[in-house]
């Protein structure tokens, strides 16, 4: 009998202690708004999909559109500040193919609105970043992220001249 009681007693305090999808998601959501309002000369455009999209420098040249190479430079930053990752400051540009599923989706997105010699701010939710498990190193799930990207060169993609 004890072997099946303590068991049974590990799982329920590990569930009890573990939140709901719904508390995770509304944490998010405060965690986001607490960044806006703590940062409210920032004068980010909510785009449909849920992303926050903030166009610091207009670029002047070509546009970068699904299916073209995306040249860019990049800081992330956790809501709080802490640097997550950059290129900036190296000649080792992020080189992907856009809107082809290649990086997370909000970055993806963010870059599509840019123009090379732009520069912008992208605040990601977790659902266009890296979801509700996180990336299992160092991006907790439910994690709004925020990307400062310059976009500094675009090659067309098939069958563009």
């Amino acid at each position: 009998m004890y072997y099946v009681i303590f068991p049974v007693s590990i799982i329920i305090s590990l569930t009890s202690c573990l939140k709901s999808t719904k508390e995770l998601e509304q944490e998010e959501a405060a965690k986001i708004q607490n960044y806006l309002i703590a940062n409210s000369s920032l004068n980010f455009d909510l785009k449909e999909s849920g992303l926050y999209y903030l166009e610091v420098e207009t670029g002047t040249g070509l546009p970068a559109n699904t299916h073209d190479t995306a040249y860019v430079l990049y800081t992330a930053k956790f809501l709080d500040g802490t640097e997550l990752d950059s290129n900036k400051g190296t000649d080792d540009t992020l080189i992907f193919p856009v809107d082809e599923g290649y990086i997370i989706s909000g970055f993806d997105e963010g870059v599509t609105y840019m123009r090379v010699g732009g520069e912008a701010l992208l605040l990601i939710p977790s659902k266009l970043a890296y979801g509700s498990t996180g990336d299992y190193y160092t991006i907790p799930g439910y994690t709004p992220l925020l990307f400062n990207v310059e976009l500094v060169r675009v090659k067309q993609g098939p069958g563009k001249k």
